[in-house]
């Protein structure tokens, strides 16, 4: 049974359905033309442009947008994006004790300085920038590393495009390249869709056939800046080679050696020294036992690096300004569920933004403040548009997701899940004072390395998820969750409810510790019913509530 609507509404129906059955719901027109009017001032807040431009467009559409959610509902999303889990209860408590027109800015400002956040934003960088690879123990150290220095996101795509030898967490930078240097067509290609939003792969083989800006000439002038890129064996480090070019034949017969061309047009001047027949030769033969044999050779270091070129050309471009759209894009997209250009690798004129001075603005903004990803996060999640409830009660349909009138409902991916259950299983006495932070990086690290353990038992999210079979059985049949989620030991939640006294206390305890909110009258009734049709088995009715709950579709998605 999908969930489809999207409302919290549909969640909680579900949710006393799941406690009465106990089952299982399976559940670019180039805006850097700045656009034909003036952009608001560069000094405007962040917050201020967002709710600007998207009211305008609201305004424009004649689309009233839905109220804010109620504020357990804002807790839990704001924690699940900015912490990569649920909220704790002595979280709660602390949210709800702080005045109520500051209580969304005062969380947003706590979270951001926490260690969840540097655990989560390296998550989410891990799970964009190597998605086939979710476990590799170096590069996730490397992207851990760069966020807890607070690196800016030219530096770390410095740092990717330029890895060569290193130590220390730095070696995990080359991992990106790595994975991808020995299929050449796959590391040009992910490189255009994951830095600058484009996905170039249709104009290999012809000029793109739908896209009039996308040429053979863009793709294997990308692939250029590649091509002289090898792994060494003994010492599995990347390298350059000091020469090598890119040939293609167009649809007409012409062979072309191909330039190094960036998507914008621009060109790098070849500055490849001529070399002697004898020495290239050497150099060859050099090159060659390094990748293929194990042996100790100096790794040759080119005077002139073409990924290093790509950097800079990438970073030069303040026309179409490619990186700096991409990643505001795709932080959008990650925070409110859909891209200001949709789909996130489309960026082109035959699909300008939903918002295009939106999108101009906020590039500018992330340029102009050295590419601080933390501060437009922060921007984005204190924003009218994200504060949304997602329930559209209105008569007339839903509007387009992209007009952002109504919050979407996202799943939640494999690693907020993991660390959700580890945190709504444990006895709520036992979480650390808000103020112990010493404490709290040391549980945070542990809840980090328990979900580790979990994540490969639940699928990625992509476009129109719904919940995996395997996933569904996994929940309903597998002992680690019996053993794991469901034990009633004095450190776990069902060894703290079954000391309890009183019923009503306990099931809204269950429900805030969960699902973060209160339980309704009908869910207090059917939860009550439950409970008390076999009385000499209270204990395992208690534990099926809760599994109901963990497997439920309210749990799974943030809403």
């Amino acid at each position: 049974m999908p969930v489809t609507d999207g409302s919290a509404r549909s969640f909680r129906t579900h949710t006393v359905l799941m406690v009465v059955f106990l089952s299982f719901a399976v559940v670019l027109v180039s805006e850097t033309a700045n656009a034909a009017e003036e952009l608001l001032p560069q000094e405007t807040e962040i917050v201020t442009a967002i709710n600007h431009y998207v009211s305008a467009h609201l305004a424009k559409n004649g689309v009233n947008p839905v109220a804010p959610a109620d504020d357990a509902t804002l807790l839990r999303r704001t924690m699940l994006d900015l912490a990569g889990r649920i909220p704790h209860a002595l979280e709660r408590e602390w949210f709800h004790s702080l005045p109520e027109a500051d209580r969304r800015r005062m969380l947003v400002d706590r979270l951001m300085q926490s260690p969840d956040f540097d655990f989560h934003h390296r998550n989410w960088l891990d799970e964009s920038l190597l998605p086939n690879q979710p476990y590799d123990d170096e590069f996730r150290n490397y992207l851990l590393t760069a966020v807890q220095g607070r690196r800016s996101w030219d530096t770390i795509f410095r740092e990717l495009m330029k890895a060569g030898v290193a130590e220390g967490p730095e070696k995990g930078a080359a991992q990106f390249l790595k994975s991808r240097v020995r299929e050449l067509d796959d590391l040009t290609n992910d490189t255009a869709i994951l830095f600058f939003g484009v996905n170039i792969s249709c104009a290999k083989c012809h000029d793109h056939p739908l896209v009039t800006d996308w040429k053979q000439d863009h793709f294997y002038g990308m692939q250029a800046f590649f091509q002289r890129t090898y792994q060494t064996r003994k010492v599995s480090a990347l390298a350059e080679r000091p020469f090598g070019e890119v040939k293609f034949t167009t649809t007409s017969g012409e062979e072309k050696k191909a330039a190094f061309m960036f998507l914008t047009g621009d060109q790098v001047t070849d500055r490849t020294p001529e070399f002697p027949a004898e020495e290239r030769k050497s150099l060859e033969e050099r090159i060659r036992k390094l990748e293929q044999e194990d042996v100790e050779a100096e790794i040759v270091v080119p005077e002139f690096r073409p990924r290093d070129e790509l950097v800079e050309v990438a970073l030069r471009d303040s026309k179409d300004r490619f990186f700096a759209r991409n990643i505001v894009n795709r932080v959008w997209a990650r925070l409110l569920g859909t891209g200001l250009v949709d789909p996130l690798d489309q960026m082109h004129s035959g699909n300008p933004p939903s918002h295009p001075e939106l999108l101009a603005w906020l590039a500018n903004d992330l340029v102009s403040h050295g590419y601080d990803l933390r501060r437009l996060i922060q921007g984005i999640v204190l924003s009218e548009a994200y504060a949304r409830s997602s329930e559209w009660a209105q008569p007339s349909e839903q509007p387009a997701a992209n007009l952002f009138a109504v919050a979407k409902t996202r799943p939640l991916t494999p690693r907020q899940l993991a660390a959700s259950l580890h945190v709504s299983v444990r006895n709520p006495e036992q979480w650390p004072s808000i103020d112990a932070t010493d404490e709290w990086i040391k549980r945070r690290t542990e809840l980090e390395n328990q979900a580790n353990g979990w994540v490969r038992e639940f699928e990625q999210p992509g476009d129109n998820f719904q919940v995996a079979v395997d996933e569904a059985l996994f929940f309903s049949n597998s002992q680690r969750i019996q053993n794991e989620m469901l034990s009633d030991s004095d450190d776990r939640l069902l060894g703290a409810l079954k000391k309890g006294e009183n019923q009503n206390q306990a099931i809204e305890v269950l429900w805030l510790t969960v699902l973060g909110r209160v339980p309704q009258v009908d869910e207090i009734t059917s939860a009550n019913n439950w409970l008390d049709r076999i009385p000499e088995k209270k204990n395992e009715s208690r534990t099926q509530l809760l599994w109901a709950l963990l497997a439920g579709p309210e749990f799974r998605f943030n809403h």
